[in-house]
C-alpha cells in the first residue's frame, strides 16, 4: 500500500497530482486468479474427432451436360439443336443410366419463357436425371 505523507503541518496540503494505481492492480490480480481458477472448468467438453472440412471449388466436368433454351423456345444439348421433348427425353435416358450420374445445367435466355424452361425441366425428369443445377450470369452492375 502507498502512502501520501506531509513535513509540514503549517502550509495548506497539496493536491495529489500522482495516479494511485494500487487498487486497480489489486483488482487485475483478483480477476486474473478468478479466470485461471475456472477456465479449465469451463472448458472440459466431450472429446469428439471432428470431421476435416475441405473447400473444393466448383469445377466444370466433361461429362456435364448444358442444356440451353433460347428465347424462342428452341432447346440445345451441349450447343447441337434437339428437335423436339421426346428427342431430349431419349438422350437423357441414356446419359441417366452412367455412373456416376452427370449433371445437368440448364441456361436459360433472359427473355425466354418460364414455360419452355419448365418443359425442359420436366423432360430431364423424366428422363431420370437427379443432378439439375440453373446457370445465371453475375450482375456486374450492383455498386458494393
Amino acid at each position: 500500500m502507498s502512502m501520501s505523507v506531509q513535513t509540514d503541518s503549517d502550509e495548506e496540503p497539496a493536491v495529489m497530482s500522482e495516479i494511485n494505481t494500487t487498487p486497480l492492480v489489486d483488482i487485475m490480480l483478483v480477476l486474473l486468479i478468478i479466470f485461471l481458477i475456472t477456465i479449465p472448468i469451463i472448458s472440459k467438453t466431450v472429446k469428439l474427432q471432428l470431421p476435416k472440412a475441405t473447400n473444393i471449388p466448383t469445377v466444370t466436368k466433361p461429362e456435364n451436360i448444358t442444356i440451353s433454351v433460347d428465347q424462342g423456345g428452341n432447346i440445345y444439348w451441349n450447343g447441337a439443336v434437339v428437335k423436339d421433348r421426346d428427342a431430349l427425353i431419349s438422350r437423357v435416358l441414356v446419359e441417366a443410366v452412367k455412373v456416376p450420374q452427370p449433371e445437368v445445367h440448364i441456361r436459360g435466355d433472359a427473355g425466354v419463357r418460364f414455360e419452355a424452361i419448365g418443359r425442359a425441366l420436366y423432360a430431364i425428369q423424366r428422363g431420370g436425371i437427379v443432378k439439375i443445377g440453373f446457370l445465371t450470369e453475375a450482375d456486374r452492375g450492383m455498386a458494393r
